[in-house]
């Protein structure tokens, strides 16, 4: 492992003992395999950047409802069809929904505008029926995410730390999904080296449902910095 950095000796070692496995280094500095009974895993590793919750909750206060749901499913139906390609709209918005019909055609419509937009920059921050809205237009993307990724969330919660966590992971996954450096029987195997505790894993898990380039990975995992290792996908 001489030409990981020591964050990432750190945390493959730990992946390693949690899998019961070993850890074989290829020529290329961002993988090697994970080994156990004569079978090899290709694995490859990206580490997230910093993230600073100061003065926030420890929780992301995620909400995953009925109510949730339905606004999703009906938002998402109608922004298959309006959405471009190689396009995603994230969009966060705080709970409770009392009016979820409503607030979904006022979401419609904002987002139809943010599209017609030609600045490459689309954001918008608004107040619909007493939720705190942010649109995010991600455009031009190397692979296709999810027409649109949402979250509903607690108010006590930095929107725009989502929008971040968002943009991050499509990019790592996307890239290392094309890559394909390694062919292994086993499959391949995402190792991510976070910097932040446990908040996140709720939002990453989240996140990793709807990108379509995760299932490029047999298991996606990430280390957090106690040496923690959470399956967020497999």
């Amino acid at each position: 492992m001489s030409n990981l950095k020591t964050h990432e000796q750190a945390a493959i070692e730990a992946v390693a003992e949690r899998f019961s496995m070993t850890w074989e280094k290829s020529s290329d500095s961002s993988g090697g395999w994970l080994a156990t009974g004569g079978k090899r895993v290709a694995v490859e590793i990206a580490t997230l950047k910093r993230r600073d919750a100061q003065g926030k909750s420890t929780r992301l206060g995620l909400r995953f409802d009925k109510v949730v749901a339905g606004l999703t499913q009906r938002l998402r139906g109608a922004l298959d069809e309006i959405v471009p390609e190689r396009m995603t709209v994230v969009l966060t918005l705080t709970a409770p929904i009392r009016l979820p019909a409503k607030t979904a055609d006022a979401l419609e419509g904002k987002i139809r505008t943010l599209l017609r937009r030609k600045s490459p920059l689309r954001d918008a921050k608004e107040t619909i029926y007493g939720n705190h809205v942010r649109i995010r237009i991600l455009s031009d993307q190397s692979e296709p995410a999810s027409k649109m990724i949402g979250f509903v969330h607690n108010p006590n919660w930095d929107p725009l730390l989502l929008m971040e966590i968002t943009e991050e992971l499509i990019e790592i996954i996307g890239s290392k999904a094309v890559r394909r450096p390694m062919i292994s029987a086993g499959g391949r195997w995402l190792v991510l080296v976070g910097s932040a505790g446990s908040s996140y894993l709720g939002a990453y898990r989240h996140l990793c449902s709807q990108i379509p380039m995760a299932t490029e990975f047999k298991k996606i995992v990430v280390v957090l910095p106690d040496g923690q290792v959470e399956v967020l996908a497999e």
